[in-house]
């Protein structure tokens, strides 16, 4: 996108994590770094929509879960991918939740860098086509 890069969050309770991915979307997206869903919503205040947010689902403030339903009432076309330390079956909520929260796609760690950047690619493209760009 000339002249701008689109915005990309990253939600985590540790800091490896938070580094390691800001060092990888860099280049493409201006990254802002949050380490709890409070300090998320601050930055959501301040900058106000993302194209894509990447979460833990475990924090201790609340899940990821938690804090994507709450931007999907704020920013219902942003694309949420939630990162988790489980299989998406072993996580323990249930379909209903899970579509309140409009998860894009559960990436399990540890991940594969370039299988991570190619999923990042297709919600760009989702949110781009979703705000008819």
């Amino acid at each position: 996108m000339p002249g701008s890069k689109l915005k990309l969050m990253v939600v985590d309770d540790e800091r490896d994590n938070l580094d390691l991915l800001y060092r990888t979307f860099r280049r493409e997206f201006q990254v802002f770094r949050a380490d709890s869903p409070s300090g998320a919503m601050d930055i959501l205040d301040q900058e106000g929509e993302m194209a894509v947010i990447i979460s833990d689902q475990s924090m201790p403030e609340m899940t990821g879960i938690e804090f994507f339903s709450r931007v999907t009432q704020l920013f219902p076309d942003t694309i949420r991918i939630l990162l988790t330390g489980y299989s998406e079956d072993a996580l323990d909520v249930d379909s209903v939740t899970m579509a309140a929260a409009d998860i894009f796609k559960c990436i399990t760690k540890p991940w594969d860098t370039e299988d991570f950047k190619q999923i990042i690619q297709k919600a760009v493209e989702t949110y781009k086509n979703s705000k008819g760009r």
